[in-house]
């Protein structure tokens, strides 16, 4: 069952303070890509997405309610930023290289898909495979290059005897039943592993040899000693991609790309001017018409195949403090016709923040001192003196939005980070406005000052 759009904007505010307007419509858009996907061929041909330009300041949750909005649906979703990329000759990103990240993207959830089917079927290779290495320590792996040539490895154990069979059947049954009752986990024992493949830099990218070079060169491989926990996950990884068909993910990866595929573009207000004359503006058009084919449709060429990018949503975000929309070439103005005002963030935005959404700060620390015994609680009193904090600090210094709080929470969790340690006994800390204030320093200094500042 699709989420509706009432049911998007409702997962979004659990991450997400504020901002209706650009949940709605992000909502909006995701939920016409399954009305699309319903309607018959002829039809779904002719209807392409309506492109959303967010325009707001920074952190203020662009990115966040874009990459929550791929999370939803498991789509491949890739982040640019447009200051990134230069015109054809200059120093920088190809452009086309956004929708080839965007199909390594979807390759990746693909592949992890894939891999979830064949789990139980990789798992049971795996296990099979250690009770071998524990049964036959000493036996030798083939060689790769004798594999390519079809040539055989003589024959270095003699055939065993039916008592030897029937002895060997009962140690590995013995070894299997321990095996799943982890009685063997810190066993250490010989397991051949691939090597990674040696990577070079082509365009600013590191592209693999073996991606380079295909099936033609053999896989290298070595022998490592490893406990049987970590040779577990090796030989499970191993299997598993054994039994992936990896022609049926790489069609299933360029579909979903295709129709699925979500690309977010930040601080396109970098590259807005337009200039006759010469100078940095013309630089920043010539990046906006590199960028125009991707979004207006084109095919570009991957490993994979090639990719069209006609159905691909694509979402803008700049603050636009400087330049404005209009900046923006006429053509890929045209090409954004939704358009979504972002608010700075409030007070009573920051305090909801760090107490409502499930990914709160308050949160996440309690959880990560939590591993050193130390739990942590916040009472309303702190989170009130943090939220001005946070309004304070963004008002009279770079307004950040709400990566502030990150700041200032280290600044006041300082102490208690540090000390924390795992041989101590539990401990219960609570802090209150007074603790977040006498921790702040100076800045809760200013606070108090400004209060007094006709």
């Amino acid at each position: 069952m699709e989420l509706t759009p009432k049911q998007i904007v409702r997962e979004l505010d659990r991450y997400i303070i504020g901002q209706e307007e650009a949940k709605r419509a992000v909502a909006v858009a995701l939920r016409n890509r399954y009305r699309r996907a319903q309607l018959p061929d002829e039809v779904r041909r002719e209807i392409v997405p309506k492109n959303i330009l967010m325009i707001g300041p920074t952190g203020v949750g662009k990115t966040e309610i874009a990459r929550r909005l791929a999370r939803l649906v498991d789509a491949p979703f890739v982040k640019v930023e447009a200051t990134k990329f230069t015109e054809v000759g200059y120093v920088g990103r190809d452009v086309e290289s956004i929708v080839r990240d965007l199909v390594e993207a979807s390759i990746r959830i693909c592949k992890e898909q894939a891999a979830e089917k064949v789990k139980t079927r990789a798992q049971v290779l795996a296990e099979e495979k250690i009770i071998d290495l524990i049964l036959h320590p000493n036996r030798k792996p083939q060689n790769p290059i004798d594999m390519l040539l079809g040539n055989q490895r003589p024959q270095q154990e003699p055939a065993p005897s039916e008592e030897e069979r029937r002895r060997l059947t009962g140690r590995a049954d013995e070894l299997r039943e321990r095996l799943r009752h982890g009685e063997l986990e810190d066993t250490e024992i010989q397991v051949e592993v691939e090597e990674a493949p040696q990577e070079v830099e082509i365009n600013g990218a590191s592209v693999s040899i073996g991606t380079i070079m295909g099936d033609m060169m053999p896989k290298k491989t070595r022998m490592r000693r490893m406990k049987i926990r970590d040779a577990r996950r090796v030989l499970e990884a191993e299997e598993s991609q054994n039994l992936i068909d990896m022609g049926e993910v790489k069609d299933e990866a360029v579909r979903r790309a295709e129709q699925d595929g979500i690309v977010f573009i930040d601080e396109i207000d970098k590259v807005a001017g337009r200039s006759a004359q010469g100078g940095p503006d013309v630089s920043r058009e010539g990046v906006q018409r590199d960028i125009l084919p991707i979004v207006e449709g084109t095919t570009v060429n991957t490993k994979y195949g090639p990719v069209h990018t006609d159905y691909i949503l694509f979402i803008a975000a700049g603050a636009f403090h400087v330049s404005k929309p209009s900046d923006l070439i006429p053509e890929l103005q045209g090409r954004f016709p939704v358009r979504v005002s972002l608010k700075p963030l409030t007070r009573a935005d920051f305090k909801a923040i760090l107490s409502q959404t499930d990914n709160a700060l308050t949160r996440q620390y309690a959880a990560l001192l939590g591993v050193d015994h130390v739990h942590l609680s916040f009472d309303d009193s702190a989170l009130e003196v943090l939220a001005e904090a946070a309004e304070e600090e963004n008002a009279t210094k770079e307004d950040i939005g709400a990566r502030r709080l990150h700041t200032l929470f280290e600044k006041v969790l300082e102490d208690i980070s540090f000390n924390a340690a795992g041989d101590m006994p539990d401990v219960e800390v609570a802090i209150n406005g007074a603790y977040v204030r006498e921790h702040l320093g100076e800045d809760a200094k200013k606070m108090d000052l400004k209060r007094y500042i006709l």
